[in-house]
């Protein structure tokens, strides 16, 4: 589905730049500006530090002078506006309305869309020409005039005793909850997947520890029990990797050298 964000009226140029590296975390890139403040707002040295490293997105994005044509091509429109109207769109978290929008998707692609108050546009419609994410000033917010072209205005829950937001923080939870809805990423490893001993080290490591533990007296090779077989459990659960044999073969060494020392 296509998906744009529209910054209506951005006054601070360091918001920009936030909303392009927002933007590009969550794998978007369609912005476009409305009569910002500043006209060169896409080069302003504040907005560029802000990208840190979204530079594409600041590239790719237009400045308009009016909203119709920034919504060129889009069909469903959400607006962003948590102050209350006395009329307008339903109100709805993010979360809720993505899934609904996105249920109705795959029902029309089943032909089998059902009507759904408040949404008059299948979402099949919306999938062809694309969602648009509507962000008003940070002084003032939407106009009322801009959030009555919307269908929904979502509205992210907050601490009901502070629920202000800063602009790029508010387009972070946007794309987010758009990109989950999607499908998400795949998590990423912290640190890379680690090669895993085989049977053959795990054994060998531990026959050297076997003479190692004998070594120092731990173990008693005449009455052994079931210190070995232990051991053996502890070490798979483990899942030494071969530079964790090298260690322990390292340790079951000192053992022996220092037994051997005290003889």
């Amino acid at each position: 589905m296509r998906t744009r964000f529209i910054l209506i009226q951005t006054s601070h140029a360091g918001n920009v730049g936030a909303a392009a590296r927002a933007m590009k975390t969550m794998g978007f890139d369609d912005l476009v500006l409305v009569a910002p403040r500043w006209p060169n707002v896409l080069r302003r040295e504040e907005t560029i530090q802000r990208a840190s490293g979204a530079l594409d997105v600041l590239e790719n994005a237009r400045i308009v002078a009016t909203l119709d044509e920034a919504l060129d091509g889009m069909s469903h429109l959400c607006a962003t506006a948590m102050t209350p109207r006395d009329f307008g769109p339903p109100a709805a978290s993010p979360r809720a309305h993505f899934e609904m929008l996105l249920k109705r998707e795959l029902l029309a692609l089943d032909g089998k869309a059902p009507e759904v108050e408040n949404v008059p546009e299948p979402a099949a419609a919306a999938a062809e020409s694309g969602v648009a994410f509507l962000f008003g000033s940070e002084r003032f917010g939407m106009a009322n005039e801009d959030v009555y072209r919307c269908h929904v205005a979502l509205s992210i829950p907050t601490n009901p005793g502070f629920g202000s937001l800063n602009l790029g923080a508010a387009i972070q939870v946007i794309a987010y909850e758009w990109r989950q809805a999607l499908g998400g990423f795949a998590v990423q490893d912290a640190t890379p997947t680690r090669a895993q001993a085989d049977a053959a080290q795990v054994a060998g490591m531990l026959a050297h520890w076997e003479q190692a533990l004998a070594g120092i007296g731990f173990l008693d090779p005449a009455a052994p029990k079931k210190l070995m077989p232990r051991l053996n459990q502890l070490f798979n659960r483990a899942q030494l990797s071969p530079e964790e044999i090298h260690i322990l073969r390292g340790v079951a060494k000192a053992m022996l050298e220092t037994a051997q020392a005290k003889r």
